[in-house]
């Protein structure tokens, strides 16, 4: 049986927080939340990223291979993870995310000088795609160490609290990318901005580098890690006993599926995918979607903290997974009100004016092209919704026999497209852009906009809305770092719970925005990606409430 707080430290139940515990909790959270700030300058500028080093592709193409090579980053965590984590428990939790600090920073800086592909050619995105991998393993080996760090130096009935901390950083750095983008942007304006100013909050990383990196030098070895390095009771093997051993590794898959897993797809669907919703899809300007996300971080964030403040009382388990079940019920309506409330023109006009195609399956490709080489002009199904798809407009499929033209209707007007079989070179170039200008007529007599009217978003429920979906990564979020330390023993704690948790965040919910994406321009339905998080929050849910166990009240000194 799990002992009790005083049973096992003596602190009186409201301790408060010494000198060395809150130099600890700062530089341990300062430094992450500039890791974090690296990390997502990325995802702010993907549309930047994605007409400066893919812009030998078809736009939607490229915005979605722009987001792979975000994803890219994402995919490598689970190695940082396994590489830094087994460092760290060997050698210690300090030095470890110094140098994990030092690669994400000095990578970051070299996306600011990177030339385009105008300039380089192909070996500009691959390098892009090379920092990218970087990055992913910087922060593979940083948010295990933070964590850890923190937690070892934390009074146990108190463990949620501090490390919330480290959940805020996040946020917090995606807030202060946020920020610096939409200063920079609006100092510049959108033309400079989009020119060349994109580059410079990447420049400027090298200036939160070096404070970060002052902050960090201040700091001593986690109490824990000494006494256990003294004894000589330190992991001569990590890796092997972490995931080598059924009694260890049944808890790190445990921890992956019933907890993570759920958690990432929250977080990055309240953050991320959110985002990309409101410039891509409901075609609101970036500076005002930014604009919208800081407002709901700004009134959101502080309930990391309560959330983690909440899991030394009431435990973490059902907090997390109450996250994840909320956000399985409630994307749908959620995205639902957000689009009328955000666009509530392109909301009246897909009610009142559907898009439907006519088209046989067999004809249609799926639109996504990750080498870039497909025009899509195959069929007329292909020339049909390669339009469609690049401007992001819901449509419903209507199947129809075998060498049928495919059509598309828009409320009672239905425009047959161009026949590839029948027309060949410059004529059948001239058709296709002839008929796309006859759907965008309809389109737009229909009421579709071009773009969401900024005097008719409806700012106070948009903020609303998003200001919801943060509060569900709060839950998510906020207690998870507190018990994947629970989890696991101290001499493989670092690389015990930095494996699944970048697994989970670097893979369930890096991919989300581009596999959300891919959904879309596949089936046409801008709701269809949401079937991801929610599926993936059901699974969480369901293995969590079997198999994972409260870890709120246990000894973390053993």
């Amino acid at each position: 049986m799990a002992t009790t707080y005083e049973e096992y430290d003596g602190l009186p139940k409201h301790h408060k927080a010494t000198g060395k515990e809150k130099l600890v909790i700062t530089a341990s959270s300062l430094g992450t939340v500039f890791e974090w700030y690296d990390f997502y300058l990325y995802g702010l500028l993907a549309s930047f990223i994605s007409r400066t080093f893919f812009s030998g592709v078809n736009e939607t193409t490229g915005f979605i291979l722009a987001l792979g090579a975000f994803a890219a980053g994402f995919a490598v965590r689970p190695f940082g993870a396994l590489v830094f984590g087994r460092v760290g428990d060997l050698v210690g939790r300090k030095y470890t995310f110094l140098v994990t600090m030092g690669l994400m920073g000095v990578s970051t800086f070299a996306v600011g000088l990177l030339p385009g592909y105008d300039t380089l050619g192909i070996a500009s995105p691959i390098i892009l795609v090379a920092l990218r991998v970087v990055q992913g393993l910087a922060l593979g080996g940083e948010y295990g160490g933070a964590a850890t760090y923190v937690a070892e130096h934390a009074p146990s009935n108190k463990r949620g609290l501090y490390t919330s901390f480290i959940q805020i950083t996040a946020t917090f750095g995606l807030f202060a990318a946020l920020l610096i983008v939409l200063g920079v942007r609006t100092g510049m304006g959108e033309d400079t901005f989009a020119g060349w100013g994109w580059r410079v909050p990447f420049l400027l990383s090298a200036i939160l580098l070096g404070v970060s990196m002052w902050i960090r030098l201040q700091l001593n070895e986690s109490p824990v890690y000494q006494k256990m390095k003294e004894e000589g009771t330190t992991s001569k093997a990590p890796i092997t006993e972490a995931f080598g051993q059924w009694g260890n590794l049944k808890f790190v898959l445990i921890a992956l599926f019933g907890a993570v897993a759920g958690q990432a797809v929250v977080w990055y669907t309240g953050q991320f995918y959110a985002m990309f919703y409101l410039e891509k899809i409901l075609k609101v300007d970036g500076a005002t979607t930014n604009y919208l996300i800081a407002i709901a971080l700004a009134l959101g964030t502080p309930l990391f903290v309560f959330f983690g403040w909440l899991s030394d009382r009431i435990g973490r388990k059902y907090i997390i997974l109450g996250g994840c079940l909320l956000g399985a019920v409630s994307y749908f309506p959620a995205f639902h009100a957000l689009s009328e409330a955000a666009n509530p023109a392109l909301a009246r006009a897909t009610a009142s004016a559907p898009v439907v195609v006519t088209a046989h399956e067999g004809e249609c490709s799926f639109q996504f092209d990750p080498i870039g080489k497909n025009k899509f002009d195959a069929s007329s199904c292909d020339i049909a919704k390669a339009f469609l798809a690049k401007n992001g407009i819901n449509y419903t499929n209507a199947k129809a026999p075998a060498g049928t033209i495919a059509s598309v209707s828009v409320g009672g007007t239905s425009l047959v497209a161009p026949d590839p079989a029948r027309i060949q070179g410059e004529a059948r170039a001239a058709a296709i852009t002839a008929y796309q200008g006859q759907v965008d007529t309809a389109l737009a007599n229909a009421g579709y906009p071009a773009a969401a009217n900024p005097d008719e978003i409806d700012t106070v429920k948009v903020v609303a809305i998003l200001f919801y979906l943060v509060v569900l990564v709060t839950m998510v979020y906020g207690p998870i770092a507190a018990m994947l330390v629970e989890l696991f023993p101290t001499k493989i704690r670092y690389t015990s719970m930095s494996l699944p948790y970048h697994l989970g965040n670097g893979w369930f919910g890096g991919f989300l925005p581009t596999t959300a994406f891919a959904m879309v321009a596949a089936t046409g339905d801008i709701y269809y990606g949401l079937w991801y998080p929610v599926v993936v929050a059901i699974l969480t849910v369901v293995i969590g409430v079997i198999f994972l166990p409260e870890t709120f009240r246990r000894n973390i000194d053993d």
